[in-house]
């Protein structure tokens, strides 16, 4: 499963219906990974070549396929991006496919998808990991033979595949500072605000929370305060009690780091009542997780229930007939823990 897709587009009509690309799409930070990635990018661009780009939501992936797409031989034609996740699978497949007049109510006339506008250019698909089985199934016939299937007519195209990872922002925390320097630049020029600049202190806090919503978190952040603040520097009393009382020695360490992340999904289990089957599963499977933060969620379980699996899937809100099925899912991916020392 992967969050999104940025491939070449191949068509014989003109676009219609996407937008042409940014005259200029930057990466902002100086951390090792962003420098990694934009050699990665940079190697991508030159080829053309279809790009997989998986990472936690909010960490930029639509940034960094429209900065393939703006370094590479395609910058001068179109980039069109689809939400596959904010569509129903049938207006999805004429989405991405297109019809033709008569093929269902309400085709009144022919139709092209967005694999067929994206002529000479390149189509993300975010969040392709959200269709249905069908959908996946029509996608990757496409992927693998090439061919455009429309609703009620045919086409074809051609198809490679290089794979991008995004980091999460709390693994790049250099780049903190100067991401949120660069929104405060921003949205002081859109909106005149006199806000002039972060205090030292209020960085520090900055830096130091987990921004489980990445980059996306701290933009909107940043916005907020520029909206809320009146005086012409942000103080640590104008952030959230959340992000002030955000304790930093639980990120210095790995271990310590991934815990936050546990804590995260072990709340939205007791206090939200969300399933295992919603809450963790969806993002181990699609790597949003690792093992050692599915392994510690279990662990806050079994302290819990005292060491009985039993208690800890009623705990993750499972229903009795899961159990089996949450312990095969356990001892399958290695995140099963021993449950006698917390009896």
């Amino acid at each position: 499963m992967i969050d999104g897709i940025a491939e070449s587009g191949s068509s014989r009509v003109s676009p219609i219906g996407a937008i042409r690309p940014r005259s200029h799409v930057q990466l902002t930070g100086r951390s090792a990974e962003v420098l990694a990635l934009e050699q990665e990018i940079d190697r991508v661009a030159r080829s053309d070549a279809k790009v997989l780009i998986t990472g936690e939501s909010g960490v930029g992936k639509e940034i960094v396929a429209r900065a393939i797409h703006s370094r590479g031989p395609r910058a001068n034609h179109v980039f069109a991006p689809v939400n596959c996740a904010g569509l129903p699978e049938t207006l999805l497949e004429s989405e991405l496919f297109g019809h033709v007049k008569g093929s269902f109510t309400g085709a009144y006339r022919d139709k092209p998808g967005k694999l067929e506008t994206a002529h000479m250019g390149t189509i993300f698909l975010d969040e392709v990991g959200e269709m249905t089985l069908r959908m996946q199934g029509l996608l990757l016939r496409f992927l693998e033979t090439g061919e455009l299937q429309k609703v009620g007519a045919d086409g074809s195209g051609r198809i490679v595949n290089v794979r991008v990872m995004v980091p999460p922002l709390r693994d790049r925390r250099d780049d903190i500072p100067v991401l949120a320097n660069q929104f405060l630049t921003q949205f002081t020029t859109a909106g005149r605000s006199s806000i002039l600049a972060i205090a030292p202190e209020a960085m520090k806090a900055l830096t130091e929370y987990s921004w489980p919503g990445n980059v996306r978190e701290l933009e909107n952040v940043i916005e907020r305060l520029v909206v809320t603040v009146s005086g012409s520097t942000i103080g640590v009393e104008h952030l959230s009690s959340e992000i002030r009382a955000y304790d930093p020695i639980m990120l210095r360490p790995k271990r310590e780091r991934r815990r936050t992340v546990a804590d995260d999904l072990y709340k939205r289990m007791i206090e939200q009542h969300e399933s295992f089957w919603t809450a963790v599963y969806p993002l181990f499977m699609d790597r949003e997780i690792t093992r050692a933060n599915v392994r510690e969620v279990v662990r806050r379980g079994l302290e819990e229930a005292r060491g009985n699996y039993k208690i800890v899937a009623r705990l993750f809100n499972m229903e009795a007939r899961d159990y089996k099925r949450f312990l095969n899912f356990l001892r399958k991916h290695d995140c099963q823990i021993p449950f006698k020392e917390y009896r």
